[in-house]
């Protein structure tokens, strides 16, 4: 066979390999970028179903699905390294739309939020999909399908608010739920049909249930007393106890962890300063930039009500048309961001883009009262949020190693959802000291807006600060074999 024959015989081979590749990317970016485009979904909704079902607990509408997912990603994580990333991966979808159809049926609030913790099982998605493009894609495909689906968080807030918007003023909050349903329907469709299974996988092992049983309740009792506190009282008996019991239970589990022969982080990976370093400072750092939904969503769309509610009562297809350009904004920090990470060291752009937050959201604590002026402080802390978002599981990828890889990345969702999970509690907690119940919903005035918008500056100034912890390195699978402890 002539050399040109034999080229021409590999090309339906090649070209096979790389339409199944595309699907492969196509089911990963729609099941990971799910769980930013129901986040901001539910951002969009809440406001409409507080005052629907006349509650003064709307944050638990949101919070519920992240107190359940950092619940159960440790032990999400466990699994797909000894039983399979994809099985456990169709577990965690399938679970969510069990949550997602309950809360689409719910007719009162406390199943709707029941609907809602179950749903928060998809959470543990998002580091299973990242540790799977690793494992399954050629190494010349890892970049291209990692910076697309960190990418892909700009599309889903371009076109988040759009579809949300049409959604809301067309079909109300429970459109929205549907949707919700339909899309995580769609994502067990796509996984069980193009996505591979892993071949990497932990020897032997077992799961560390007692260590999971202390970090997620820890993590639970920590922060439903933050939820709950200004109810009970900051200094009140009830409040002390479940801060006392969630410290006592972390405690035991850093203490458990040294003992267990398998634990559910290593030591060997967590303690090496790099990884530390680069898991705290993009937990607190995308953690903060997470719950700032928070503050905005109900500025913008909470009704103008007289010394009651100070909202700009857009409706939800006006909020997508002002903020279009910050979505813009974010699609091309996020794309500019892959590229210079190949040049530019990580933590200067981790760096940079904290630091745009907090100019962005600093100004907005003054100028956040009409559209030009959203726009004006979105723009600024959109280019941040984009270099943010694009930057963090490029930085994960450089220092664990690939057999590290799902552990790495379930720690910093775990991470970054205890951080959004708090600072999203205590903005509640901050908007409501300057507000009214009406009808038994609670409204906020422009003050308590102004200091939610400072708590989320705050905290996103200390991510700025922690990026100086990160040290200089090498990749570790350049220079540590496989599974040997550093």
């Amino acid at each position: 066979m002539s050399p040109t024959e034999a080229v021409a015989s590999q090309a339906p081979e090649r070209s096979l390999s790389t339409t199944r590749h595309v699907l492969v990317v196509i089911a990963l970016l729609w099941t990971v970028q799910l769980v930013s485009l129901v986040a901001a979904l539910s951002g969009v909704a809440q406001a409409e179903v507080a005052i629907h079902f006349r509650t003064t607990e709307i944050a638990w509408f949101t919070l519920m699905t992240l107190l359940t997912g950092t619940f159960v990603l440790p032990f999400a994580v466990k699994a797909a390294t000894l039983l399979g990333k994809k099985r456990v991966l169709l577990v965690a979808v399938g679970l969510g739309f069990v949550g997602d159809l309950v809360a689409a049926l719910a007719t009162d609030y406390r199943t709707l939020l029941i609907g809602r913790g179950i749903a928060g099982v998809y959470a543990a998605t998002a580091p299973l999909v990242y540790s799977l493009t690793r494992d399954i894609f050629p190494r010349r495909w890892v970049g291209l399908a990692s910076g697309v689906l960190a990418g892909g968080v700009g599309l889903v807030a371009f076109g988040g608010p759009f579809l949300s918007g049409w959604l809301l003023d067309h079909h109300g909050f429970r459109g929205v739920l549907w949707f919700m349903a339909l899309s995580t329907a769609m994502s067990f469709v796509l996984v069980a049909a193009f996505v591979p299974e892993s071949t990497v996988r932990a020897a032997g092992g077992r799961m560390d249930w007692i260590g999971g049983l202390l970090l997620g309740g820890g993590i639970t009792a920590g922060v439903y007393a933050v939820g709950q506190g200004a109810h009970w009282g900051w200094g009140s008996g009830r409040f002390a106890a479940f801060v006392a019991g969630a410290f006592a239970a972390l405690v035991a589990f850093v203490l458990v962890e040294r003992r267990v022969a398998e634990p559910l982080f290593p030591p060997t990976m967590t303690r090496r300063r790099p990884v530390w370093t680069v898991l705290l400072a993009t937990s607190v750092a995308a953690g903060s930039l997470s719950a700032v939904g928070v503050v905005i969503q109900m500025l913008v769309l909470m009704p103008a009500i007289p010394q009651v509610s100070e909202g700009l009562g857009w409706s939800g297809t006006h909020n997508a048309l002002v903020t279009s350009p910050i979505s813009a904004m974010i699609i091309v920090a996020a794309v500019g961001t892959g590229f210079l990470a190949r040049r530019v060291d990580g933590r200067i752009l981790l760096g940079a883009g904290s630091a745009l937050t907090v100019l962005g959201y600093g100004i907005g604590t003054q100028l956040h009262h009409d559209a030009p002026q959203i726009i004006g402080m979105g723009l600024i802390a959109g280019l941040g949020t984009g270099m943010v978002v694009a930057v963090v599981p490029i930085m994960i990828i450089e220092v664990v190693t690939p057999e590290e890889q799902a552990l790495a990345n379930g720690a910093q969702t775990l991470g970054q959802g205890v951080a959004q999970i708090i600072v999203s509690q205590l903005a509640f907690v901050v908007m409501a000291q300057h507000g009214a119940i009406l009808h038994g919903t609670q409204f906020y005035l422009d003050t308590g807006f102004t200091n939610g918008l400072w708590l989320v500056v705050g905290c996103c100034a200390v991510g700025t600060l922690l990026v100086a912890l990160i040290p200089r390195g090498e990749r570790p699978d350049k220079t540590v074999p496989a599974g040997t402890a550093v």
